[in-house]
């Protein structure tokens, strides 16, 4: 096995992944609420929770 086999296998694998995360990212973004839209109201009121963080 030569050096050359490895840094061809090496820089296949790097594109792999650069196309794989691109799309990852485009998914993410996609799936996200733009700024534009309008964003779900949070809960009215406080949550209230004892000591240990339990729900009242």
């Amino acid at each position: 096995m030569t050096g050359s086999d490895r840094d061809q296998r090496l820089a296949a694998k790097l594109r792999e992944n650069l196309r794989r995360r691109k799309a990852q990212a485009k998914a993410r973004s996609s799936a996200e609420p733009s700024a534009g839209e309008e964003q779900p109201a949070p809960p009215e009121g406080p949550d209230e929770r004892d000591d240990a963080g339990q729900k009242t």
